[in-house]
């Protein structure tokens, strides 16, 4: 019983994973902050010329980062997507073979299941954090 109330846990988990992920990226896709650059003392000896400031100076050259970071972006949504999905189909499966089951006995596929339901939620946790 004990590994049945483990699977309750995972399952309840997924779900909160995916209703999550699913309020988040539609959050992320609504909102993108615009860098706000840092004031400049013109002429200061004390300060070391960065790279930024020369991106600042080239309109096309922050055109393309910006461009860069928006591309990461939907790569990274679409990866949660494709990762959520592959999420829900684990859980459908891992439903369907917790009602086969015996109720006082898990099998081992169930728990390798379980596992990789696991692994792949914290995955997309991960990916949702932009890390």
């Amino acid at each position: 019983m004990r590994c049945f109330d483990a699977s309750l846990y995972w399952l309840r988990l997924l779900a909160v994973v995916i209703i999550f992920g699913g309020a988040l990226s539609s959050t992320q896709a609504q909102v993108q902050p615009q860098p706000v650059p840092a004031p400049r003392i013109p002429g200061s000896p004390a300060q070391a010329p960065n790279s930024s400031d020369e991106n600042d100076q080239d309109p096309m050259a922050h055109r393309a980062m910006v461009q860069q970071a928006q591309r990461r972006n939907e790569l990274r949504q679409q990866d949660i997507v494709k990762d959520t999905d592959k999420l829900f189909s684990l859980a459908q499966e891992l439903k369907t073979e917790v009602d086969k089951s015996n109720k006082n006995e898990m099998s081992v596929s169930v728990i390798k299941k379980a596992e990789e339901i696991e692994k792949l939620a914290k995955s997309v946790k991960e990916k949702m954090k932009g890390n």
